[in-house]
C-alpha cells in the first residue's frame, strides 16, 4: 500500500522539540530539518524552557518526550491546550503503559510513538500529523484495543450496565476549585492569584488532592479526576 504524501503547506510547519536525551534530540532535529514541509523553531531538553518559549511564540506541532529532568511532559500538553489550541502534539516516549497513553490522548495528543518503535522517516511522520494522521506504535494500539474491550465487560464476560460506579472522592470546595484550574493548565502562581491564596496554600491543596486521588503528578491528577467525573476533560 502506498502512503499518501505529506500535506502541502505554503509555509513550513513550525515544530518545537522537547527531548532530554541528547542523541535522540539530535536525530529528531535532523529529521525535522531534512523535511521540506517542516521548520525547527526551537529545541529544548527541559520542560520549563519549552513552556516559557511557548508562552510567547506560536507553533504548529510539538514533538515531546514525557519523562523529563524537571517534570512530566503531560503537564505541557494540558497547558498547551489553553495557550495554543491549534498546536498539535505528538508524543514520543519510552513509557508504554495504557494509563499514560490514554492520559496523553485525553490531554490532547494526536499521536503516541514508543521510542523503541520509532519510524525510520520521523520527519514524514511529524508532517503527516498536519494532514490528519494520528500515528501510534502498533504495540501500543493493540494494548489500547485490549484495554477498551475489557473496560465495560462484567466478570462473566458480558457488558455490565449494572457495574458499580467508582466511589466518590470527598473534595472540599477549595480543592475542587484548585483541581478545576489545574485541569485548565494554570500554574501554581496563577491559581494562587485566582483563588486569593498563597502559593504555599495552593501546594498544600494539591498535595491533599494527590493523596485523595492516589496519584503523584499533575497530569495523573487531571486524568483520574476526568475519569471519576470530578472535572470536565480538556477541550480544544
Amino acid at each position: 500500500m502506498n502512503t499518501p504524501p505529506s500535506p502541502v503547506h505554503a509555509e513550513p510547519w513550525r515544530v518545537v522539540l522537547l527531548e532530554d536525551d541528547e542523541r535522540l534530540r539530535g536525530y529528531f532535529e535532523r529529521s525535522i530539518c531534512d523535511h521540506p514541509a517542516l521548520a525547527l523553531q526551537a529545541s529544548f531538553s527541559r520542560l520549563r524552557d519549552a513552556q516559557s518559549w511557548l508562552e510567547t511564540h506560536p507553533a504548529d506541532i510539538l514533538l515531546t518526550d514525557l519523562a523529563l529532568p524537571d517534570g512530566h511532559g503531560l503537564e505541557l500538553i494540558y497547558r498547551l491546550r489553553r495557550l495554543q489550541p491549534a498546536c498539535e502534539v505528538l508524543v514520543i516516549s519510552v513509557l508504554g503503559d495504557e494509563d499514560t497513553v490514554l492520559a496523553c490522548v485525553e490531554a490532547g495528543a494526536v499521536g503516541y510513538i514508543h521510542k523503541d518503535a520509532a519510524p525510520a522517516d520521523m520527519g514524514r511522520t511529524i508532517a503527516d500529523v498536519k494532514g490528519g494522521a494520528s500515528p501510534i506504535s502498533p504495540m501500543l494500539a493493540r494494548r489500547l484495543l485490549e484495554r477498551l474491550r475489557q473496560v465495560d465487560l462484567a466478570p462473566e464476560g458480558r457488558p455490565g450496565p449494572g457495574t458499580a460506579p467508582p466511589p466518590p472522592v470527598p473534595l472540599t470546595p477549595r480543592e475542587h476549585d484548585v483541581l478545576r484550574l489545574i485541569a485548565r493548565g494554570y500554574t501554581y502562581a496563577e491559581i494562587a492569584e485566582q483563588e486569593g491564596i498563597t502559593r504555599h496554600t495552593v501546594q498544600m491543596h494539591i498535595k491533599n488532592l494527590y493523596g485523595k486521588l492516589s496519584v503523584h503528578s499533575r497530569g495523573q491528577a487531571v486524568y483520574e479526576a476526568s475519569r471519576l467525573g470530578l472535572v470536565e476533560p480538556p477541550r480544544p
